[in-house]
């Protein structure tokens, strides 16, 4: 990832056919409209962007034929360089975590993707077969930890025991597994945009917490949630240089006009840039 974002432009843009945006880009909300979305996308920002992150459910909620549409979807962008996000947000325990971990992680796999959003809410060890195929494989994880939005705070806020939140307890398992990787290690965390600076009492999170993961931060939020490039400085402090700054409807609102959404992502992409220096856009 972080080579990906030294090379190409430091963005992942999402694959979302919500009803909604297919409406809006004058498409049927039925598997001709989510292949024409999808095409579309991996078409115009595939070969400049860090990643795209097709979110699964928007898929599956058309069955088999849903799915052989992502899995084509998956393998041009890949094909194109971009790295895919899967975001599937898988969670479970023994041999059925094992299970997601091969339908998205292995080589062979009709889905295999570059890294998959997991959920730590079994006990982050209940992640183990993904985190240890992700290695085998040279794959990643992004963990949720903080998300971005409101209803996660009653479960990754809570303070456990001894004194810290669950989002840092999942940060410093992550920082665990990923001590001593040069750039950085291949376990990353999902930690929202949207998030008050550090510093502010609502943080959460300490931005010790952040750097230590040594990991890359998966930050959503960006656009139609409010928050800002120039935002991401506040939120991630010295931990800045580990953010996957992650738009969604802010670029894929400007289409279906290819060049339209060329155009948004490099929009988002100086400003991403302008935001990772520090400065305000």
């Amino acid at each position: 990832m972080h080579r990906a974002m030294e090379v190409r432009d430091p963005l992942c843009v999402g694959i979302d056919p919500h009803a909604s945006l297919l409406a809006e880009w004058g498409l049927s909300d039925d598997l001709t409209g989510l292949e024409r979305f999808t095409r579309t996308v991996v078409e115009a920002l595939a070969d400049r962007v860090a990643a795209l992150k097709p979110q699964v459910a928007f898929f599956e909620r058309f069955g088999s034929r849903g799915l052989a549409v992502l899995e084509r979807a998956v393998a041009d962008a890949r094909a194109a360089g971009a790295l895919v996000i899967t975001d599937a947000k898988r969670g479970d325990i023994g041999s059925t975590m094992a299970a997601y971990a091969e339908s998205f992680l292995t080589p062979d796999a009709p889905l295999s993707s570059d890294a998959l959003t997991v959920s730590p809410y079994l006990g982050f060890g209940s992640l183990a077969p993904a985190v240890e195929l992700a290695r085998e494989h040279g794959r990643g994880l992004f963990v949720l930890a903080l998300t971005s939005n409101p209803e996660g705070a009653e479960v990754q806020r809570a303070v456990a025991a001894d004194g810290r939140t669950v989002a840092e307890t999942v940060l410093d398992h992550l920082a665990t597994r990923n001590a001593g990787a040069e750039p950085l290690g291949s376990l990353g965390a999902v930690v929202g945009a949207t998030l008050p600076p550090l510093g502010e009492t609502a943080a959460a999170v300490s931005e010790r917490a952040l750097t230590a993961v040594n990991g890359p931060l998966l930050a959503p939020g960006l656009g139609a949630q409010g928050a800002r490039a120039a935002d991401l400085p506040r939120v991630f402090g010295a931990a800045l240089r580990q953010v996957v700054p992650t738009v969604g409807r802010g670029v894929l609102g400007a289409g279906p006009d290819i060049a339209a959404l060329r155009a948004a992502a490099d929009r988002w992409t100086g400003e991403v840039r302008a935001g990772l220096d520090g400065a305000t856009p």
